[in-house]
């Protein structure tokens, strides 16, 4: 059975504030994330290796986008950091006010 059968699939925009490395203008940029949350229940026709996989799935997210353009010099810069953010039950939640996917897992 494939992982992603495991997984509720959906892309979000987050704005989030970033430094230009050459300009050294700062600002909001829209990032786009594709946010997989674990499914409730296990899906039909799974085995006993497909169970134990499921036990161990977490909700997590993943950037898609690696490169930026700043809006006032026009030059694209990369994004460093997390690429991927797990999701935890005691953490707000992605689409909250108190959500913030740059400082994730830091409090």
């Amino acid at each position: 059975m494939d992982e992603r059968q495991f997984y509720n699939e959906r892309q979000e925009t987050k704005p989030i504030q970033l430094m230009c490395p050459s300009c050294h203008r700062e600002d909001n940029y829209p990032i786009r994330w594709i946010v997989r949350t674990k499914k409730n229940e296990l899906p039909r026709g799974a085995g006993a290796e497909d169970k134990k996989k499921f036990e161990q799935a977490r909700s997590y997210m993943v950037r898609v986008d690696e490169l930026v353009a700043c809006r006032k010099c026009r030059k694209r810069f990369e994004l460093t950091g997390q690429s991927v953010v797990l999701i935890s039950a005691n953490t707000p939640a992605p689409g909250s006010p108190d959500f913030d996917p740059e400082n994730f897992g830091n409090r």
